[in-house]
Order: C-alpha cells, then structure tokens, then sequence
C-alpha cells in the first residue's frame, strides 16, 4: 500500500507491518501512511517497559526504607488542592527523611519528563514549598534536565515511529528550523526553551529525531529551564495564596521569559540576515 508522498526526497524511515506503510521523514520531507498500525514493535515496547520497571523499583527502594505509616496520599499532582495535601503531609517527612524525599521527587519527576506525563509545573511548586527557593531551583533544573535527557535518549531508541504518528506536520516544522539554524543551533534551542514556541514534551522526544547534537540539547535544557524554574519555584513557596495555574505568571514574569527568549535567538537571526546579504 502506497503512503501519500509531501515533498520529493526518499523517506529515512520507513516500515511495513502488515502491508501498511508508516510515517517517513527526510530533510523536511514527510510521508504519511493511509492506514496506520500500533507504531510500536514488541522490542520497542520491551524497552519502553524495563524503563518503566526501572523507575517502579527506584520508588519501591523508597517506599522500604520510610517508616510505616499511611501513605495514601502519595499520588502525582494534578491540582492546586493536590500540591497544598502533599506539602502539608510531606513537610514533616522532608525535615526527618531528607534524602529518601529527594530521591523519590526527583524519581517521580524524570519519569513524569521521560513519558511525557503533564504535571511536572505542580511538581515544581512542591519544590519551592518543601525547599525553598535556591535548593527547589537546583532540585527543579536538575531533574528536569535529566529527565529531558531520559526522554531524549528513549526517543533515539523507539521514538521515531511515535512522532511520526502523532505530530508529522509539527516534526516537519521543527525540522525546517533546525536546519535553517545549524550553525547557530544553540541559541534557536534555548529560545524553544525560555519560551512558549514549541511545547517541552515535544522538544524532548522530537530532538534526537532531527539530530539535534545531545550537547546542544543538554547544555539549552540545563540554562533555558532556569528562568521559568524559578518563577514557578518562587511561587510555591506562597503556595496557600495560590487560586489556580494563571496565578503563577503576571506580564512581568511572562515580559521577562519573552526578553531573555529575544535576546538568545537574536545571534541566529543576525546570522541568517548575514548569510542572505
């Protein structure tokens, strides 16, 4: 079965299952199938799962070594109210059981980052209630980064066919654009990442598949995050006054992340102006 072809360059990746093409993708190029299969092959799937076991048993190593008690109330945040339960329950745990706390944010938080998992904003606020400032903004950056390079790599090694499927005119999109900013590629990734242009989940998974260099990804995640890290890290520490999300950014904080986003990628479009004359 023939996939419709955009573009006019051979597909990089391609896949029949059952007579079915997938997704391809080349310099910009993508094709798409007319019927399309699960995207995942056993192997791929073997892998996804023993990431997950891996995380499953970081939190059981955990959970063995807090005291007995009732922890019901363990669950991943998805409200304020839920934030305000976890800082109030874990506040007593934080002081007593410093590193088991740690270990297991920081456990939850790159699992939530590697498959793509909302909720990592409320995480952040958890961070600011529980540490504070300056240790909420290094916990936030570091588990941030790291579970961007968690999903990173997983993305390398059986993302391809997801993104294919799920976001192929976006993919052609960011493609376009790194290419046009080679040359200057770490200034256009920190733009992507101080502002709202394209979503995080999708810069993690997408990155490895249009060869953006690690390094490049590493160092764009690691300074990029800072900003919003700490506007939403500042926040939770006032945790009681927050009403919802929209409190978290006012024009200054949001004039502030589009500045800093301006001056990073003004080098790239100096250079692309340059290169044209």
């Amino acid at each position: 079965m023939e996939g419709e072809v955009v573009g006019t360059s051979s597909p990089a990746y391609t896949a029949e299952t059952n007579g079915a093409l997938r997704c391809g993708f080349e310099g910009g190029v993508v094709t798409r199938s007319k019927s399309i299969e699960f995207p995942l092959s056993f192997s791929e799937i073997a892998v996804a799962s023993g990431v997950v076991l891996g995380f499953a048993f970081g939190l059981l190593g955990v959970y063995l070594t807090m005291p007995p008690s009732d922890y019901s109330f363990l669950k991943i945040p998805r409200t304020i109210e839920d934030i305000q339960m976890l800082r109030d329950q874990l506040e007593s745990y934080t002081s007593d059981y410093t590193m088991q706390v740690l270990f297991g944010y920081c456990v939850v938080y790159i699992f939530m980052q590697t498959f793509m998992i909302p909720g990592t904003i409320f995480m952040s606020l958890l961070a600011g209630a529980l540490f504070g400032v300056f240790k909420g903004v290094t916990l936030v950056v570091f588990a941030a980064t790291a579970g961007a390079s968690s999903c990173f790599f997983l993305s390398k090694l059986i993302g391809r066919p997801l993104v294919f499927s799920i976001w192929p005119d976006k993919l052609s999109f960011f493609q376009n654009q790194v290419a046009k900013r080679r040359k200057r590629l770490l200034n256009y990734m920190l733009f992507l990442r101080v502002t709202p242009t394209l979503p995080n989940t999708f810069i993690n998974v997408a990155s490895p598949i249009v060869d953006v260099p690690y390094h490049i990804f590493f160092l764009a995640t690691f300074i990029g995050l800072i900003p919003a890290a700490y506007v939403t890290v500042r926040a939770g520490i006032a945790l009681s006054e927050l009403r919802s999300l929209g409190d978290l950014y006012d024009f200054n904080s949001i004039a502030t992340l589009f500045l800093i986003g301006a001056v990073s990628i003004t080098p790239t479009l100096i250079g692309s102006n340059s290169s044209k004359a």
